[in-house]
């Protein structure tokens, strides 16, 4: 499979990691799950990320996992593996299996105490220097990681390392971050995908991001967003963004986010079970009932839209 570069673009989803209720990966949702989100319009995946319950596998489970995904997308979309670790030895035993299998390149996330500019950008050396060479995903997401990144540093890094070939771009707010590296002087120019559940989509598009790369449960917003921005009809976008947004919303908050997402995976055939990996929360009978009068509403939405 071909190896991610600076021209990607488009919606590569999130993907969650489906389990049984006994809490084993299930793999027959991870099947379901996969054509799922192509037939809504992804043009790629991203597995084992902070949404995926990564922390939650072990090495030999990451690795079973990344390979059955990528040999199922063989060939149809590139896979991006989620390769963050407190410790490099970790990192680069996960991506080099990973690279092997055929995924297309690897995402690492900011670790340690990591407390100004200079610690930040060795930090990226030393992860490039682990990777050697594999193409590679900065993901700069400060809500979790507590790791702020200057635009100026992320500028840095890109000039350092050829082989960082896109950024995640999960900054909030951050539209201005967007602006300022693709306005930057010298600036190498990398994709630019956005997470945080697409909350801020069109106007990120607008701003210069690539596409996104995050995992609202509906998968065709963001693709249908995306089409209309690039045909330049932005009326289009907005009003196909706006009938989903308080649905969006509600799946993005901390906490119960992950649990509304499988929820809504369920309910719409893409996996068998809503379980995660324990520690994990559960959606009480309020909170189901506030979904279900979203999910109403928003049918409402997209039947006036037509």
């Amino acid at each position: 499979m071909p190896r991610l570069d600076e021209t990607a673009h488009g919606v590569f989803i999130i993907s969650v990691t489906p389990f049984t209720e006994a809490g084993a990966i299930d793999f027959a949702s991870v099947d379901r799950m996969v054509e799922f989100y192509l037939e809504r319009g992804a043009t790629g995946l991203t597995i084992l990320g902070m949404m995926g319950e990564a922390p939650k596998l072990s090495v030999a489970e990451s690795i079973a996992f990344s390979k059955h995904v990528v040999k199922r997308l063989a060939g149809r979309v590139p896979v991006v593996v989620g390769v963050s670790s407190p410790g490099f030895a970790a990192m680069g035993e996960l991506a080099s299996a990973v690279m092997d299998d055929g995924a297309a390149g690897v995402m690492v996330a900011p670790g340690g105490a990591l407390r100004t500019d200079d610690a930040v950008f060795r930090y990226f050396g030393q992860v490039a220097e682990t990777l050697g060479g594999i193409p590679w995903v900065l993901q700069d997401f400060p809500q979790t990681t507590g790791i702020h990144i200057a635009p100026e540093v992320i500028r840095r890094v890109v000039q350092a390392d050829p082989s960082c070939v896109m950024l995640k771009h999960e900054d909030w707010p951050g539209l201005n971050k967007i602006s300022a590296l693709r306005e930057a002087a010298g600036m190498r120019r990398i994709s630019i995908l956005v997470g945080n559940g697409g909350l801020f989509l069109p106007e990120e598009l607008r701003r210069g991001a690539d596409g996104a790369m995050t995992g609202f449960a509906f998968p065709e917003m963001m693709s249908g967003v995306y089409a209309a921005h690039k045909t330049g009809d932005e009326e289009r976008a907005s009003d196909l963004f706006d009938a989903y947004l308080p649905l969006a919303r509600y799946e993005l908050q901390p906490g119960p986010g992950l649990a509304v997402r499988k929820y809504l995976l369920q309910k719409r055939g893409a996996i068998a079970s809503a379980a995660q990996r324990r520690p994990a929360m559960a959606l009480n009978a309020r909170e189901i009932a506030e979904v279900e009068f979203l999910l109403v509403r928003q049918e409402r939405q997209l039947a006036a839209l037509g």
